[in-house]
Protein backbone atom coordinates (compact mmCIF):
# COMPACT_ATOMS: atom_id res chain seq x y z
CA UNK A 1 0.00 0.00 0.00
CA UNK A 2 1.59 3.50 -0.85
CA UNK A 3 0.54 6.21 2.07
CA UNK A 4 1.06 9.48 0.89
CA UNK A 5 2.73 11.39 3.39
CA UNK A 6 2.73 14.55 1.79
CA UNK A 7 -1.10 14.70 1.63
CA UNK A 8 -1.19 13.42 5.43
CA UNK A 9 1.10 16.05 6.77
CA UNK A 10 -0.89 18.65 4.78
CA UNK A 11 -4.20 17.34 6.16
CA UNK A 12 -3.14 17.08 9.87
CA UNK A 13 -2.23 20.82 9.33
CA UNK A 14 -5.26 21.94 7.44
CA UNK A 15 -7.25 20.68 10.71
CA UNK A 16 -4.76 22.87 12.77
CA UNK A 17 -2.93 20.00 14.29
CA UNK A 18 1.46 20.22 13.94
CA UNK A 19 4.02 18.16 13.11
CA UNK A 20 7.63 17.74 13.98
CA UNK A 21 10.46 16.32 12.35
CA UNK A 22 11.98 13.88 15.28
CA UNK A 23 15.36 12.51 13.24
CA UNK A 24 17.04 12.91 9.68
CA UNK A 25 19.32 9.93 8.71
CA UNK A 26 20.39 10.01 5.13
CA UNK A 27 17.42 10.01 2.95
CA UNK A 28 15.41 9.39 5.77
CA UNK A 29 12.86 11.16 8.29
CA UNK A 30 10.75 10.42 11.26
CA UNK A 31 8.17 12.79 11.43
CA UNK A 32 6.00 13.34 14.51
CA UNK A 33 1.96 14.13 14.39
CA UNK A 34 1.46 16.41 17.47
CA UNK A 35 -2.07 17.23 18.64
CA UNK A 36 -3.50 20.87 17.97
CA UNK A 37 -4.27 21.51 21.89
CA UNK A 38 -1.02 20.64 23.60
CA UNK A 39 1.34 18.75 21.29
CA UNK A 40 1.14 15.85 22.76
CA UNK A 41 2.33 13.31 20.10
CA UNK A 42 -0.13 11.15 18.45
CA UNK A 43 1.37 9.04 16.03
CA UNK A 44 4.95 8.85 14.22
CA UNK A 45 6.36 7.61 11.10
CA UNK A 46 9.73 7.21 9.32
CA UNK A 47 9.67 7.67 5.45
CA UNK A 48 12.40 7.63 2.46
CA UNK A 49 9.89 9.04 -0.22
CA UNK A 50 11.35 11.88 -2.28
CA UNK A 51 7.99 13.71 -2.44
CA UNK A 52 7.97 14.03 1.35
CA UNK A 53 11.73 15.16 1.63
CA UNK A 54 11.01 17.82 -1.14
CA UNK A 55 7.71 19.02 1.04
CA UNK A 56 9.42 19.00 4.31
CA UNK A 57 12.48 20.68 2.85
CA UNK A 58 14.69 22.12 6.06
CA UNK A 59 11.74 22.46 7.72
CA UNK A 60 11.99 21.29 11.40
CA UNK A 61 8.21 21.44 12.03
CA UNK A 62 4.78 23.15 10.06
CA UNK A 63 5.67 25.85 12.21
CA UNK A 64 8.34 26.83 10.31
Amino acid sequence: MDVNRVAELQRWQDSGAMWEVISRRGDTVTVALLRCDGGEEMDRFTSDDSRLLAFIGDRRSSAD
